[in-house]
C-alpha cells in the first residue's frame, strides 16, 4: 500500500471514528423544566461551586390552586468532572393555607440522551406537618419524577 492510500485510509478511519463517537455532551441544570406530572421548575442561579437556587410551580396532579410558586434550593456534581451529574435540592411550598406546612426533597441524575436531550430523573420524599406522634405514619410520601427540558 502506498503513502497515499494510507493517508487516505486513515483520513477515512478518523472521521468514521469522529461521526460514530460524538463529542460527549454535559447535562447543566441551569434552566426551565416540566416534570411527567406538568410540574414547572426554573433553574435561576447555578453558581460555580455547582449550588443553585430557583422556583418550583406544580402541576394540576399536585392540588390545584392552593400551591404557589415556591422557592427552590440544591445543589449538583461539579458537569466538568462528570457529563451526567447527580444533583439534589429542596423545595419549601408556598400555600395559600398557611396553617399547612410542606416540604419535599428530590434527588436524582442528569441525563443527556443519545438525540442530545437532557432529562432529570429524580425520587422525591414530600412531607407534611403531623399534628402529633400518632399521624407521623402519614406525613411522608415518596414518588419519582422525570423533567425534560423547556425549549
Amino acid at each position: 500500500m502506498g503513502s497515499g492510500a494510507f493517508t487516505l485510509a486513515l483520513a477515512l478511519a478518523l472521521a468514521l471514528v469522529t461521526y460514530v463517537i460524538p463529542e460527549e455532551r454535559k447535562c447543566l441544570l441551569s434552566g426551565s423544566w416540566r416534570s411527567d406530572t406538568g410540574c414547572r421548575m426554573v433553574v435561576s442561579f447555578l453558581r460555580k461551586d455547582g449550588s443553585f437556587s430557583g422556583s418550583y410551580l406544580p402541576g394540576p396532579a399536585a392540588g390545584g390552586s392552593e400551591i404557589l410558586t415556591s422557592p427552590l434550593e440544591g445543589t449538583q456534581q461539579d458537569a466538568g468532572l462528570v457529563p451526567q451529574p447527580t444533583f439534589s435540592f429542596t423545595v419549601r411550598w408556598q400555600l395559600r393555607d398557611s396553617e399547612t406546612a410542606r416540604m419535599t426533597a428530590f434527588l436524582g441524575q442528569c441525563y443527556v440522551g443519545t438525540n442530545g436531550e437532557e432529562t432529570l430523573h429524580a425520587l422525591w420524599l414530600l412531607r407534611e406537618a403531623a399534628n402529633s406522634p400518632a399521624e407521623d405514619w402519614k406525613a411522608t410520601r415518596i414518588g419519582t419524577s422525570i423533567f425534560t427540558r423547556i425549549k
